[in-house]
């Protein structure tokens, strides 16, 4: 990732003999390459770039995409909220651009992937294997995950797809007892809509949240919330398999 000096930042996948280009100047990827982190780069008019390996948030905002992406703040509250970790066998349907895919391998998971649309498949398998590589347990498969989970035992299900409600009856038949589901949703009608379907199944400890993102602008004696804030984006929804309910 190249940081100029105005702080925009520009992801760029660096090739032995390539270069980017830009308004401020030209900057040689040899100048970059096995050189240290942190370090500045000056292009080919005297422009200065800093230069660091991209986060995974940098890569989910700059990243290409097919299918809009669920953006870090969401990403991290995801995993805390559906109390994702290492080893666990998580069904992610609705891969999306593959944000979502990435920051549930990071976090060490099996993961398989339900997707109706080839083409998105293929673009974010594309973009989790620019990040973390081809040895990564990930699986896509194409098909309608509505229409039925063929695996059982599982650990995790993670929805980003319009109409969750449809899987409440699958997903209680392929998680094991008291494994979570959890589905991202843009609006407060589907998400009462899903409610409304894990309240009639074999779900409970139903939750729904929205994380709201302010930052602040700090600059000597001028502190104040900056202008704009990353508000809302969508809703959170968990719920827990359970085999029965207490009287």
């Amino acid at each position: 990732m190249l940081v100029d000096a105005k702080e925009r930042r520009y992801l760029v996948t660096m090739v032995e003999g390539a270069a980017f280009h830009t308004h401020a100047g030209i900057v040689s990827h040899d100048d970059i390459i096995g050189a240290d982190e942190g370090n500045v780069v000056v292009g080919s008019t005297g422009r200065n770039f800093l230069v660091l390996r991209p986060t995974l948030a940098d890569v989910v905002v700059k990243m290409p995409r097919g299918a809009q992406v669920i953006y870090p703040k969401d990403l991290g509250a995801i995993l805390l909220a559906a109390d994702i970790g290492p080893g666990m066998r998580v069904l992610e349907a609705g891969v999306g651009s593959g944000a979502l895919s990435m920051t549930l391998l990071r976090a060490g998971v099996s993961l398989l992937g339900y997707e109706i649309r080839e083409d998105f498949a293929i673009h974010a398998r594309k973009n989790v294997v620019a990040m973390l590589g081809e040895d990564i347990d990930y699986t896509i498969e194409i098909r309608d995950v509505t229409e039925g989970i063929d695996e059982h035992g599982l650990d995790r299900i993670v929805l980003d797809m319009p109409e969750p409600w449809k899987v409440v009856e699958h997903a209680a038949v392929a998680l094991r007892p008291g494994g979570i589901l959890l589905a991202y949703l843009p609006t407060i009608n589907q998400t009462a809509q899903l409610r409304q379907a894990l309240d009639e199944g074999s779900f409970g400890m139903a939750e729904t949240t929205e994380i709201l993102r302010r930052t602040w602008h700090i600059e000597k004696r001028s502190v104040r919330p900056d202008h704009r804030m990353v508000a809302h984006t969508g809703f959170l929804t968990t719920a827990r398999r359970l085999l029965a309910t207490p009287e």
